[in-house]
Parts: structure tokens; sequence; C-alpha cells
């Protein structure tokens, strides 16, 4: 896999350019895979501390993943483009839209399905993370997050931290914080990873400098041994940040 990283006193960026991910095309399903997944393996892609996957997924209209196990795994859905419509074996069901997310605790067990009912194709991120609770009772929920709200700052999306939860987070089960940003061209924003903290970012949309590191449209970042990051827009750009434990 080719990368391209940068390092600094403060910094340590490790660039993952989307055209070196894993992928699959079945059709109906794009997929690009940021870690190991299924059929496709890296040994030095197998996650990022409790972060398993973080998949890149084009399904195309009338199509989507019908009903499947999952258990005692923490899976956050990020639409980018159209929406995606759950359906689950406890009753639960609903449709997220572009910039919103939903959540599942997989637990000790669900069966669910992720279809695309619009009159395009949809286009959405699946982020796993390992929970530190195993058996939990499994649960989904879906919320809509107002665009204005993260215009020019991050703001947690799902998290299992009290102060993000407080603030309208979607609960995991995981000392983790799936964050998201929008920034106008030009513009800069400042995060704080802290101590014992690591960190894995894909830009959604456009361009961004992140501490002196570019990074392009779908490529990953690797953040590592950093205490803040600086992020600069090269033009309009949408972020998604899982903020993890080492």
């Amino acid at each position: 896999m080719s990368t391209a990283a940068q390092t600094t006193e403060d910094t340590n960026i490790e660039r993952i350019p989307f055209e070196s991910l894993g992928g699959a095309d079945h059709g109906w399903l794009r997929a690009r895979h940021h870690f190991s997944f299924a059929n496709y393996h890296d040994p030095n892609r197998t996650g990022h501390g409790p972060l398993l996957v973080w998949n890149d997924d084009e399904v195309q209209r009338g199509a989507g993943f019908p009903m499947h196990p999952h258990h005692d795994m923490e899976i956050i859905t990020y639409v980018r483009e159209g929406a995606i419509t759950h359906g689950d074996h406890l009753g639960n069901s609903g449709r997220t839209e572009a910039g919103d997310v939903q959540v599942m605790s997989a637990g000790t067990g669900i069966k669910h399905s992720e279809m695309n009912r619009e009159d395009g194709r949809s286009t959405l991120f699946h982020i796993w993370i390992r929970p530190h609770t195993l058996g939990v009772t499994p649960r989904w929920e879906q919320r809509q997050f107002p665009k204005e709200a993260r215009d020019g700052r991050f703001i947690a999306l799902a998290s299992g931290r009290q102060a993000d939860l407080d603030g309208g987070a979607l609960l995991i089960h995981q000392d983790a914080a799936v964050l998201g940003a929008s920034l106008m061209a030009g513009q800069t924003t400042d995060y704080r990873i802290g101590a014992g903290r690591q960190g894995y970012m894909v830009v959604s949309r456009g361009k961004v400098t992140v501490n002196g590191v570019a990074l392009c449209l779908r490529d990953g970042a690797v953040i590592r041994d950093t205490r803040s990051l600086s992020i600069t827009a090269d033009e309009p750009a949408e972020l998604v940040l899982a903020d993890l434990p080492v």
C-alpha cells in the first residue's frame, strides 16, 4: 500500500490515499476498505486501536445489504449522499439522510438490513468500533444533526463520552467519538486530540491540509502522537473524524 507520511515535533499524520485502498465491485455495491475487510487483507492495515472497519460504500438504487447478523460491535453509518433505510429483527426501522448518522450496538446479537430506496445511488461510510463491554442489549438509533451546527467546527455525532452525549451525540459503548465538521474554502478549525489518544480522519468532500499534510477527497489520515490538529480547507470540505483511545 502506498502512503505518504509527515512527522514534526507535534505531528504524526500518515496520509492513506483513496486510490491505495482495498476494495470490491459487486455491481450493486462498490466498496473501498480503509482497513482489512472480507476478502481484502493487508497485514499492515488491520485497524487502528478499537477502530476495526471504515468502509467507503456506494450502493446502487434499489439495492443494499439484506438481513444479516452481527454481534459485539458498535456500527456507525454516516451517509454522504442519498439515504439508507434500516430494518432489524427488533422491529426498528428508519431512513438516514445525507449528513446524518445511525448507530447500531450489535451486542448479544442483531439481524438487520440496510437498503437504498432512493431514486439514485447512495454513498456512505460504515464505521465499526470494538466495544469496551461485550454482551450489551442490542439497539439501534438514528438522529438528524443540523448541518449549521458543524459549520467551522467539529461536533460529536456518536460517542461514549458523557459530555458528548449531553450535547446530543448518539451512544456507543467505547471511550471514542465520531465527529463531523464542514469548512468553507480557506477556513481553518482546530481540534485537540489530547494525551493518550489517537485518531483516524477521512475527507468526505473537498480537500484539506492537516498540520501541513495535504489530504484529497476520500483520503484517510492516521493520527498518532499528536496533541492537536489544525485543519484548513483548500476548497469547501466535509470531514469525519474518529477520536480513539490508544
